[in-house]
């Protein structure tokens, strides 16, 4: 008998597809946005009709039974099955009127935009998956599962944690009731001391700084805010203003103000409008970004004293926030801390098959040691496609060279150039982790600016993040902890911070990935020849696209990315693809 667990994240935003096998290994996990190439996938089927056969093919071979398992309960809360039934829920009921205002920083129509997208996403979900698996393996029996969505972010945190025991928080903009869930998690058990209800969300009050400071937390722009934060400094008055309208008290977050509407409203004479210059947001992103910080490290400091653990694990989509992540040993009395490679949505996909597997086999053990899941779970690029661009090409030079790939990639960074690279399977989450990445000498601070003018085309206050191999990452880095999936930002040390100056933030910092030869050997070895030639153990590593678009995942879209950008060269496999104009400097 072979039976695999399908699990879906079918939230209208960055759905996802993981499938696992009955000893609990990942055989595969990854955003639908990469197939789709369509940023965030927003209100798109998790399960992309056209790719399903090949992923059961590729995945699962003639499964005698397979488990579909999603993120969210199917069972829907009171409040929504109330305005649905009030037709809140449709297009032309968005914006009804007579509806109370929802106790939030967000609009109603923006929040019943979200509920109605989630809802019609639950309703749909695994539509494609049983029709191609009833159509290619009509033997094959399929039974269902859903799991409260906060529940999902904990079993990935959790299961994919090096820890036997520890306190796990789940901190998010919205789930089933509310926007968190705290969890104990020892002996493979997960227990839920706290869920919380209602409109407080730390997540709807980043979003709503997001807005503010002109930038669209519906293309997942809170990225925007991180970066620009260190370039201001403390508002008091709008600090006074953000702390009136949301608290944090034990596991609760509340708006609790008579006056909710009016501060909100208040919060308008702050907001950067789409013709201001970007330096006006960036006292509101520094105070926002503090106050998020301070309500943050309250909970987590609660869970701690509640729990008596020294390890988080955290999950949710606020724990994308690497520049408050760095800090939670130092404001908490956690003294470990583990943020999986997908915190937000797309990782609920495995959360999910991980539970279903649990439901079934309860006294199983997912791992005989506790060890970093890796990232490393998506699409490869199969040398085949490579083939028919040798066969086809009539302009690119191409060079196979399996025994010297990385000496010669390093050879041209130390050069200045700047290479996409990409070998083996994709990353699972939305970070690049030396897979799917653009590569570059870390020494020169005009690199950054070359780098988001000429390549990633986005804004100049965007930062670069550093790969550095974990042997040396203490001697660059003030207070150094691991940060495998690049989710920690550090403070960069004095007396390095010009000798990597493209990865230095204008406050001293840098979100960076440790690399180790364990977790990914061709990496480690890329930087390790980078190193031998410069006496730099680290490379700027920032994500294979351009802003707007997600992480290529084909060899087309790969190649798009370099002919319509500065790029240099492209390593894919053990192969450099180099445009016409660079043939000297390769051959160099």
């Amino acid at each position: 008998m072979k039976k695999y667990y399908i699990g879906l994240s079918v939230t209208y935003h960055d759905p996802a597809l993981a499938i696992v096998d009955e000893q609990g290994d990942v055989l595969f996990a990854e955003a639908t946005e990469r197939y789709m190439q369509n940023k965030r996938a927003l209100n798109c089927e998790a399960d992309p009709l056209l790719r399903i056969k090949e992923l059961l093919e590729q995945y699962c071979p003639s499964p005698d039974e397979i488990v579909i398992a999603i993120n969210w309960r199917k069972k829907r809360p009171l409040y929504e099955n109330i305005v649905a039934a009030l037709g809140c829920l449709t297009a032309s009921g968005l914006n009804k009127k007579g509806i109370k205002k929802l106790r939030s920083p967000l609009s109603n129509y923006q929040l019943h935009h979200m509920i109605a997208s989630q809802r019609n996403n639950i309703v749909s979900a695994g539509l494609n998956l049983v029709r191609i698996i009833t159509e290619y393996y009509p033997d094959c029996s399929i039974s269902f599962v859903d799991f409260h969505h906060h529940l999902t972010h904990a079993a990935t945190a959790s299961y994919s944690s090096p820890f036997l025991e520890s306190a796990c928080a789940i901190i998010d903009s919205f789930g089933e009731n509310g926007s968190m869930g705290f969890y104990y998690y020892k002996n493979q058990r997960l227990e839920c001391l706290y869920e919380t209800k209602g409109t407080g969300s730390i997540g709807f009050y980043y979003m709503k700084i997001t807005e503010l400071c002109g930038f669209d937390w519906l293309k997942g722009e809170e990225w925007k805010v991180m970066g620009l934060a260190p370039y201001g400094k403390l508002n008091c008055e709008l600090y006074a203003l953000l702390k009136s309208t949301i608290s944090v008290q034990g596991f609760d977050c509340q708006h609790r103000s008579k006056s909710l509407f009016s501060s909100i409203a208040a919060l308008d004479d702050f907001k950067r409008h789409g013709q201001d210059p970007i330096e006006q947001a960036a006292d509101l992103a520094f105070t926002g970004q503090y106050f998020f910080a301070e309500l943050m490290s309250k909970l987590l400091q609660h869970l701690q004293q509640v729990t008596g653990s020294k390890n988080l694990a955290l999950g949710g989509g606020c724990a994308l926030n690497s520049a408050f992540n760095g800090q939670i040993k130092r404001r908490t009395d956690f003294e470990q801390v583990f943020i999986p490679s997908a915190p937000a949505d797309d990782g609920t996909a495995l959360g999910a098959a991980w539970l279903a597997l649990h439901h079934d086999q309860t006294d199983l053990v997912i791992a005989t040691e506790k060890t970093l899941l890796s990232p490393y779970l998506g699409s490869t690029i199969p040398n085949e496609a490579i083939d028919r661009l040798i066969q086809y090409n009539r302009a690119l030079e191409i060079h196979h060279l399996p025994d010297s790939i990385c000496q010669t990639t390093a050879t041209l960074l130390a050069k200045g150039q700047l290479i996409g690279w990409i070998q083996g399977r994709a990353e699972y989450g939305p970070r690049a982790l030396g897979n799917r990445s653009i590569l570059a000498d870390p020494r020169q601070a005009a690199t950054k600016d070359n780098i988001n003018q000429n390549i990633k085309f986005r804004e100049s206050f965007r930062p670069f993040a550093p790969s550095v191999l974990h042997e040396h990452a203490n001697d660059f880095f003030e207070d150094y902890h691991e940060s495998p999936y690049m989710d920690k930002t550090l403070h960069i040390k004095d007396a390095r911070k010009e000798q990597v100056a493209a990865i230095c933030h204008v406050d001293g910092t840098g979100r960076l990935q440790t690399v180790k030869e364990e977790w990914n050997p061709r990496f480690y070895q890329l930087i390790n020849s980078f190193y031998q030639q410069t006496q730099i153990p680290m490379l700027l590593n920032t994500s294979f696209n351009v802003m707007g678009k997600p992480l290529i995942h084909s060899l087309d879209d790969a190649l798009a990315v370099f002919l319509t950008t500065g790029l240099d060269a492209l390593v894919i496999n053990d192969y450099l693809i180099c445009k016409p104009h660079n043939e000297e400097k390769s051959q160099g």
